[in-house]
């Protein structure tokens, strides 16, 4: 799964669901080759119909599609003020977390590797779905959109649904796209608000 430079991520629609599920499709082929699917417990999943889900711990299992075979975890436990994700491989290694940002009201987040060095930075425009990953030195990692014209477009519809691009450079670093891929998956799945209507919920454009 991760030898492909993108990924078309597609929400399955449920009624009344306190967790999410995404099957993960590769856009140049149409191909499903991966689901992310949020485990967070039942007493959590229960407690979601009072209590924020921004709030409260859980964990998304990524796994291939038609396996049981695990890409890799991302967890998240319970936070009060400033959220700390991690990311663990296939081996249950860490590879890098994520942490929001001080004083960020926009839900923005920091993402550092497993050395505890910032890897990259998310910034954008969360409304519009338009954002980007950024490296120290503001470079281009990849992107996260909505805008989709190429091949895969057909797998848009009214399910929330979005491209995640990885810059070729990171193309023979699997690590490096775990924590891309990771992060779109975090942003939609973890960090968003119950309802992304609200004006405040876009990304901190200016860190």
């Amino acid at each position: 799964m991760l030898d492909r430079q993108r990924f078309l991520i597609k929400e399955q629609i449920a009624f009344l669901k306190t967790t999410d599920v995404y099957d993960i499709f590769d856009p140049d082929t149409q191909e499903q080759v991966g689901v992310a699917r949020e485990d967070p417990g039942q007493l959590v999943a229960f407690l979601r119909w009072f209590v924020s889900k921004k709030l409260m711990s859980t964990r998304v299992i990524v796994t291939a599609t038609g396996t049981d075979e695990v890409v890799f975890t991302i967890r998240k436990p319970v936070s009060l003020w400033r959220e700390r994700v991690e990311v663990y491989d296939a081996q249950d290694k860490r590879v890098g977390y994520f942490r929001s940002k001080i004083f960020s009201l926009g839900g923005g987040f920091w993402v550092y590797d497993d050395k505890d060095e910032q890897f990259a930075e998310v910034k954008g425009d969360w409304i519009g779905w338009n954002f980007r990953f950024l490296g120290p030195d503001k470079e281009e990692l990849g992107v996260v959109t909505k805008k989709w014209a190429g091949l895969g477009k057909e797998l848009f519809t009214s399910a929330d649904t979005y491209i995640v691009s990885i810059d070729d450079s990171l193309h023979d670093q699997p690590a490096a796209k775990m924590l891309l891929l990771a992060a779109a998956l975090a942003t939609d799945m973890i960090y968003k608000s119950e309802s992304r209507s609200v004006a405040g919920d876009a990304l901190d454009q200016t860190g």
